[in-house]
């Protein structure tokens, strides 16, 4: 039983890393889909709701980014804590280990309460900022409230679902996540519609069915974490906060919580400039935007599997294995996205009819998909470059990328382009442009930054490999010279 423990814990040290990187990653993948599914689902039942299917796909698309930042506070606080995690188990240093896992939970609680406030006081001011829509503001508001005051089981989830997969054990993070999302969809139409005898609660039941399926996934992960992570001692004490331990984790994971935060900022600001060209371009960008992340999220799962891989044999100084998780994380990447780039451009008409769409909405919603896919593989190498510039101790690099291809070149882009659409709708493909622009600028930045950090990092490990087999050398030699002394002397 010991030496199998042994096995499972030095596996990202040892297994092959192109079969490593897609049992970690696979799951992973899936298990960041079915996180995207949560929004999808929602959105397909809604847009269904008789007389106000259309007012409540815009609420939905309007509560969207605070829902986004949720899941990028509580996923970057998580992506600090596993990749920190993976690089004291790396180092064979329990103890740290202990801690950090104690202290990303003494900030779950933290987070937590700081949407719980949220929901309560803020959420009505920031909907009416965005609409003067009263049936879709007062949509938006009840949906959003029930996300934001029962928020723990998103938060929490994102924190135990990195703790195993710092650990290497992604099945059980993608059992979990499964869980919750299979729950979600099969609570969405009972309660939005009122089957089985049920009260028919429209818009909340949806949100009802959101946090359900979360809190489900939360516990889940919760067990397994408590049964299975052994390599990690659980105890009160590790959750004392420690100041040193909070700065490392955020020292890593601020650039995750911004790089996610930034796509709340950028879906918002494009809110409030899409209704000044038409309330329809909301409503199809936003759907769009959701099936989008099912995709997007794909390479996210990937991502948090390149980054406890390279991080870990960072931390273990093994040069070569580092550039291999490199090298298979970027190459799986981009195969996941060019599958979502040729799905979206053939299955565009049939997606936009599931969601109920039709005439002007579902044109713009189709021209969306053919359009902003085209800028997938550009997004994907950004996306697995930036989990290693994290795992590399590149935050900086990582933050930087996340600011060009979701803040910088996208809203000015999108505000000029605007205004050519908003002459005529025919011109919306410009606007769609934007995407493509941004993250191919974003990826020129990237290969630069990677060069750097490589000249910085790499090449430390690899002096210090040479510095190690100098000294086994020096001491190989010095044994020969003292057998042949022995030889003399006798």
């Amino acid at each position: 039983m010991k030496e199998k423990q042994v096995i499972e814990e030095n596996k990202m040290g040892t297994a092959p890393i192109n079969r490593l990187m897609l049992s970690m990653g696979l799951p992973m993948v899936l298990s960041m889909m079915m996180q995207a599914l949560y929004n999808i689902v929602d959105s397909a039942f809604v847009s269904n709701m008789p007389g106000i299917g259309e007012s409540a796909l815009n609420a939905l698309t309007l509560a969207f980014p605070v829902q986004m930042l949720m899941v990028a506070i509580g996923v970057g606080t998580g992506v600090g804590t596993n990749a920190l995690l993976a690089r004291s188990l790396g180092q064979r240093d329990q103890e740290k280990a202990s801690r950090v896992a104690g202290n990303s939970i003494f900030l779950g609680c933290i987070i937590s309460v700081v949407f719980i406030i949220f929901g309560i006081l803020g959420v009505k001011a920031y909907v009416y900022s965005q609409t003067t829509n009263t049936l879709i503001a007062e949509l938006a508001v009840e949906y959003l409230q029930i996300c934001c005051i029962v928020s723990f089981g998103i938060v929490f989830f994102s924190i135990y679902e990195k703790l195993l997969q710092a650990t290497g054990r992604t099945s059980l993070s993608t059992i979990a996540q499964i869980s919750g999302a299979v729950t979600n969809v099969i609570l969405d139409p009972i309660m939005i519609f009122g089957l089985f005898g049920t009260p028919a609660l429209g818009i909340a039941g949806a949100a009802y069915a959101t946090v359900i399926g979360q809190i489900v996934s939360f516990l889940l992960a919760l067990f397994f974490h408590l049964k299975f992570n052994k390599e990690i001692k659980n105890a009160v004490k590790y959750m004392r906060p420690s100041k040193k331990v909070i700065q490392q984790i955020y020292a890593i994971g601020l650039p995750a919580i911004i790089a996610q935060a930034l796509m709340s900022i950028m879906t918002y600001g494009l809110n409030v400039i899409f209704v000044r060209i038409d309330e329809s371009v909301v409503t199809a960008y936003g759907l769009y935007y959701k099936i989008q992340q099912f995709i997007l999220f794909a390479a996210f799962g990937l991502r948090d599997a390149i980054t406890p891989i390279v991080s870990f044999n960072y931390g273990r100084g093994n040069r070569k294995r580092v550039k291999e998780g490199i090298r298979y994380g970027l190459l799986y990447t981009l195969v996941i996205m060019f599958v979502g780039m040729l799905f979206l451009e053939i299955f565009a008409n049939p997606l936009s009819a599931v969601f109920g769409l039709s005439g002007q909405t579902r044109e713009l919603c189709i021209s969306a998909m053919r359009i902003v896919s085209l800028s997938f593989l550009f997004a994907g190498a950004n996306i697995a470059l930036q989990g290693v510039f994290q795992a590399l101790e590149g935050g900086v690099e990582s933050l930087i990328i996340s600011i060009c291809r979701q803040f910088l070149f996208v809203l000015p882009v999108a505000w000029g382009f605007s205004k050519a659409a908003m002459k005529s709708l025919d011109n919306i493909w410009l606007v769609w442009m934007t995407f493509l622009i941004a993250e191919g600028i974003s990826l020129a930045i990237s290969y630069v930054f990677m060069r750097g950090i490589e000249k910085r990092n790499l090449r430390f490990l690899e002096s210090e490999n040479d510095k190690n087999r100098e000294k086994s050398d020096r001491k190989s030699h010095k044994k020969l010279i003292d057998k042949d002394q022995k030889r003399v002397v006798n």
